[in-house]
């Protein structure tokens, strides 16, 4: 069996795969101060709802945006399994060509987006990732990462304005039925969401202004789901996107 986890700033997502299919999935928080002996315990009994046991994993592939969780991965499973995890970064074949300046900047996360992308149009696309930051990756049709585009994700916006603004308060991220509240908490949620749709919607015209106007667009992250129903600018959604990049990459190590 394989392991495929990402580990972003708010979620950790795992996936199980056996003879390349998902047999379970799970969505964690991501807790920074957890000890390996910790998330083991945590890992072990989501195995056991399955009737999977750690021992049946062989392999592990994990992406993380989160260096200081890196090692407690690494420790859990080498004491726990007794496999050395693939950790996704430089020197991991992954089928995409990296264009930036800096190729070593690029999240894994956002790696893992590109590839399982790229595998499934098999053409110019861009990987809208909704997560604690919202970001737009660029892949073109010759399979290379261009670049990446990076917003403040919708709840960081959200609790911001909150935060700095003494009469706003918090809100729940739920569309109002129009775009033009009538009283504080539908005005927020119009301002925030809504806005949010005409950000995505400015920043993916712009980007297929270099990929390619045909460009599909493919939407991942928690948070796609508030924002992709209300634009026509999206083709697809995929919650484990990531998750797919990380299993094909791999089979290529």
């Amino acid at each position: 069996m394989l392991c495929c986890i990402d580990v972003g700033n708010t979620n950790i997502v795992i996936g199980i795969s056996m003879n390349e299919n998902w047999i379970a999935k799970w969505r964690i928080q991501t807790v920074k101060e957890k000890m390996p002996d910790e998330y083991a315990v945590l890992f072990k009994t989501l195995l056991a709802e399955k009737n999977i046991s750690i021992l049946d994993i062989n392999k592990v592939i994990i992406s993380t945006v989160v260096p200081q969780l890196k090692p407690t991965f690494n420790e859990m499973f080498r004491r726990y399994r007794g496999v050395n995890p693939i950790f996704l970064g430089p020197g991991i074949k992954s089928g995409i060509k990296i264009r930036t300046d800096n190729p070593k900047e690029v999240g894994a996360d956002l790696v893992a987006d590109a590839v399982a992308a790229y595998n499934r149009y098999q053409s110019g696309c861009i990987v809208v990732d909704f997560g604690t930051a919202t970001t737009f990756s660029a892949i073109s049709s010759e399979a290379e990462l261009l670049g990446v585009a990076i917003a403040p994700g919708l709840e960081v916006s959200a609790n911001a304005l909150s935060l700095k603004a003494a009469q706003l308060p918090m809100i729940d991220l739920i569309a109002p039925k129009n775009c033009i509240g009538t009283n504080t908490i539908d005005s927020l949620r119009s301002g925030i969401i809504y806005g949010y749709v005409g950000l995505v919607e400015g920043l993916v015209r712009r980007i297929k202004e270099v990929v390619g106007r045909e460009a599909s667009v493919i939407a991942t992250g928690g948070l796609s789901r508030i924002i992709a129903p209300l634009t026509n600018c999206i083709d697809e959604v995929d919650m484990e996107l990531t998750l797919e990049g990380l299993k094909i990459i791999a089979e290529k190590n």
